[in-house]
């Protein structure tokens, strides 16, 4: 695997670019009406706060709260999906890779099984809490592989 050109951090980061814009605009289709079903028409005016009384107003950060909650869980599985099951297919890539030339490859270039994509894209968890350096590590590794690579011994590299 000598011959592969290595997609390094900063090729890497503007296909995160392209794919937040794109998880943008999923997300927002997608909560928008989790957040109206849950009946967080606030910014209507449709209540009034005071004549609200402390269990009314309890009631509604309870509300806002699980929306959030419920909101963040299915944004987190939404993001998850997409870079696995889009890194396992045959396009080896996300949107964002795939416009820029980039796939992802097991260590021998082969595509990644959806177990292996499953598990880079959990370790980005890792790579993103300890102040990213998992993902900085990309510019400076000789394989450019971040941490969240390095975990089941992914290779991003540039399209032949």
């Amino acid at each position: 695997m000598s011959d592969n050109k290595y997609a390094g951090f900063w090729l890497r980061f503007v296909a995160y670019i392209i794919d937040y814009l794109i998880l943008y605009v999923i997300n927002l289709i997608i909560l928008v009406p989790i957040m109206g079903a849950l009946g967080l028409g606030i910014a209507s005016g449709g209540f009034d706060m005071a004549s609200m009384t402390e269990g009314d107003v309890v009631q509604m950060v309870k509300t806002i709260l699980m929306a959030v909650v419920a909101g963040s869980i299915v944004l987190m599985i939404v993001n998850l999906l997409y870079y696995t099951l889009m890194e396992s297919s045959k396009f080896q890539g996300t949107v964002g890779k795939i416009a820029l030339g980039l796939k992802v490859t097991d260590a021998n270039g082969g595509k990644l099984d959806i177990v292996k994509a499953f598990l880079r894209n959990l370790g980005k968890i890792v790579s993103g809490i300890i102040l990213m350096i998992g993902y900085i590590m990309a510019g400076f590794t000789a394989k450019k592989q971040a941490l969240h690579d390095m975990f089941v011994g992914a290779l991003v590299v540039k399209k032949k």
